[in-house]
């Protein structure tokens, strides 16, 4: 039967009636192991019982019962202890000393760490550290590889813990972070107004996470692509050294190639993560897009928070104030002039802004020049009148831009032509190039992603088909800088479908 079908009775201490005893003698077994004491007496368990105000009463035999119990439930392992023993009868009472076993102290140990969880919700956080942690462990494995690994074995196990260590971490608090931000109580929090307070917190968090995250994912890209798990070979077969020199009671001769399946399964993992494959996206561009999802979302909760204040938003002490303003005025002129900077004329019903008006927001009205607008009659047999005007003829120029236009195509295909060898672009032979063929490139190959057949129509009435080599990196060197991208192949066509 499959290990994932077996019922875990080790588990049954959990949710029997008397769980409150079983958890309390586990739990101080747990504690004594950490301790490292393994094997412990029946009476120093009954005195920690009694020891707990809730247990007070406990009795022995209650204990030998729960003990023995535990044993059959697998989770202790009784010992019996002859060292003691002054009298026969002591010797007849067999008694016993109790080990916890692994599958007990690691229920526990889970147990501790969930107990530490702050209620119903996820934690977990974007630490920027240890994508940086991780890319130096690889750079430190690598530099070991090229080293021809000449240090101990255990050194090399301590390096590969190292890097798992920190690509656990990753996983385990990106996504908790990303089910906490998702979970539904939070949503509910992000749009009440008192998230407002932490919008600006919580926005700069996840841009600076992005921002390091882009940086220093394509390094560990970059990194995982050059160990492949031929170069990793060698390596593994240190680890394997390793756990071979542990001495264990076990046969393990059978066990070598599970360890070093095991390690290529975990290796695949991390490539899977950063790298992704052919049939499925890696975990970081999800986690990428992710985080900038949860910025728009910040984005539009506070939008509409904004809105909802700003609809309900009471005018009274806007009144109250120009009202004091009224009711300080000196006379009954000077009303009249607030009330004209307030309230506008009281016969104009339609206010109309023209072009060339001040965008200055502490500019005063009368500061600014008057315009002048011409009223027109409100009939419908009302015309404009109008002048006979001549019609200008730009031809000429028309002419000049479009010659300049057909000219610097003229010269642009002189160059794509220099570049060109029997009809065909290859990037990987190109030593050196302008920086507006590397445009074009660029542009031919960024149009050639939402075509089917990979084909672009270029300005010079070409067909070309771009081919992309993902496995071959190359330099494309050009006056302003270094381009390091995949290799391509332009092959071009005539406009008919003949090859050039």
């Amino acid at each position: 039967m499959d290990v994932t079908m077996k019922k875990v009775v080790e588990a049954s201490y959990l949710t029997v009636d008397s769980a409150a005893h079983y958890r309390t003698i586990l739990r101080y077994f747990y504690h004594q192991h950490e301790r490292m004491r393994d094997f412990i007496a029946p009476e120093e368990i009954l005195d920690y019982m009694r020891s707990i105000p809730a247990f007070s009463d406990y009795q022995e035999d209650q204990l030998h019962q729960q003990l023995g119990q535990l044993v059959k439930w697998n989770n202790l392992i009784a010992r019996q202890d002859m060292t003691s023993a002054k009298t026969i009868e002591e010797y007849k009472k067999k008694r016993f000393r109790y080990q916890s076993t692994p599958y007990t102290i690691e229920i526990e140990r889970m147990l501790v760490v969930l107990e530490k969880k702050v209620g119903d919700t996820f934690q977990g956080s974007l630490e920027r550290s240890q994508f940086d942690r991780l890319l130096q462990a690889l750079i430190g494995l690598q530099k070991e590889i090229d080293e021809g690994l000449t240090k101990n074995a255990e050194e090399y196990m301590r390096i590969w813990e190292d890097v798992f260590r920190y690509f656990q971490t990753i996983r385990t608090s990106t996504a908790d972070y990303i089910a906490y931000i998702n979970s539904e109580q939070t949503d509910q929090r992000m749009q009440t107004e008192a998230f407002l307070v932490y919008k600006n917190q919580f926005t700069t968090y996840l841009r600076d996470f992005i921002v390091s995250l882009q940086k220093t994912s394509l390094q560990i890209g970059e990194r995982l692509n050059e160990l492949s798990l031929g170069k990793l070979d060698s390596f593994f077969q240190k680890l394997i050294e390793h756990r071979r020199s542990i001495p264990r009671l076990e046969d393990v001769s059978s066990s070598e190639q599970e360890w070093k399946t095991e390690y290529q399964e975990y290796w695949g993992s991390l490539r899977q993560w950063f790298l992704g494959s052919t049939s499925q996206q890696s975990e970081l561009e999800v986690l990428q897009w992710q985080t900038n999802e949860m910025i728009r979302r910040m984005t539009r909760y506070v939008q509409r928070i904004g809105e909802r204040q700003q609809h309900f938003r009471s005018r009274k002490n806007d009144y109250l104030h120009l009202a004091k303003w009224f009711a300080n005025s000196e006379s009954l002129d000077a009303a009249h002039k607030i009330s004209s900077v307030v309230f506008g004329s009281m016969t104009i019903q339609h206010l109309q802004l023209e072009e060339g008006t001040t965008d200055n927001l502490h500019s005063d009205t009368w500061e600014e020049n008057p315009t002048i607008l011409a009223l027109k009659p409100r009939t419908n047999r009302y015309r404009e009148k109008t002048k006979p005007g001549s019609m200008t003829s730009n031809e000429e120029k028309k002419t000049r831009q479009r010659e300049q236009y057909l000219e610097e195509r003229r010269q642009e295909r002189a160059l794509i032509d220099r570049y060109m060898t029997e009809g065909v672009i290859q990037l990987s032979a190109l030593s050196k190039v302008e920086p507006f063929i590397r445009k074009v490139l660029l542009g031919w190959i960024g149009k050639s992603m939402a075509s089917k057949d990979r084909k672009v129509k270029t300005d010079y009435g070409l067909v070309v088909k771009v081919t992309i080599d993902k496995e071959n990196s190359i330099l494309l060197e050009s006056d302003d800088g270094t381009l390091k991208m995949p290799d391509a192949l332009f092959e071009f066509e005539v406009q008919g479908g003949g090859a050039r």
